[in-house]
């Protein structure tokens, strides 16, 4: 009886690689593992920065002219959040705050003028602080109109810095404090226009 033949070709053999190329192999699969968790790494530190930079400031842009000339339309303002945790806002900061009538509206930026408690009149061009007349080199142009508030508790009276031009407290009344996002800090856009912005002191313009 013959014994059945065999085709080499339908028999596979497996070749140990020598030792040199299973560390080879080994050290591959080492970096790529090492180069994906370099990865990981990075984007969970990228998340965390971004979170901690986003719940200690915001960006947001100037949109319209009602804060001419301090702040032009289009510019770019990066605003400290935290400004207010620890000292109560003050006259002459320019912030940024959710608009007490429409919160889900935009965001507007206005220079407080009435602090708690305070009597606002305008009258003549002038803005009066109880009875005191304030010095504002700031402003675009002397007020146009004229009228008198007396600022609630936990509330601020607002002003533009382009008075005529301007939707603020003297036409839609008080800024409840916790309606703040924060303090304008500084433009950083455009970059020729990078600048602190100027929080005017009050504490030498009342006349």
């Amino acid at each position: 009886m013959e014994e059945p033949s065999i085709n080499a070709h339908d028999v596979t053999t497996e070749t140990i690689p020598p030792d040199g190329d299973i560390k080879s192999t080994e050290k591959e699969y080492h970096a790529w593992g090492r180069f994906f968790l370099d990865v990981l790494e990075t984007l969970l530190l990228s998340a965390v920065l971004f979170l901690a930079i986003n719940a200690l400031s915001a960006r947001v842009r100037v949109d319209g002219f009602s804060m001419k000339p301090t702040l032009q339309d289009g510019e770019f303002v990066l605003v400290n959040r935290l400004a207010y945790i620890f000292a109560p806002p003050a006259r002459g900061d320019i912030i940024v705050f959710h608009f007490p009538l429409d919160p889900n509206k935009q965001d507007l930026i206005k220079r407080i003028i009435g602090l708690p408690g305070e009597r606002i009149t305008v009258k003549k061009g002038i803005v009066y602080v109880n009875g005191n007349p304030l010095k504002e080199p700031y402003i675009a142009a002397p007020p146009m109109y004229s009228g008198e508030w007396k600022v609630p508790e936990d509330q601020l009276f607002v002003l533009g810095d382009n008075r005529n031009d301007s939707s603020d407290s003297h036409a839609w009344g008080y800024l409840p404090v916790n309606e703040i996002v924060g303090k304008a800090i500084f433009i950083y856009w455009p970059y020729t226009e990078w600048k602190l912005i100027d929080h005017y002191n009050f504490s030498k313009a009342i006349q």
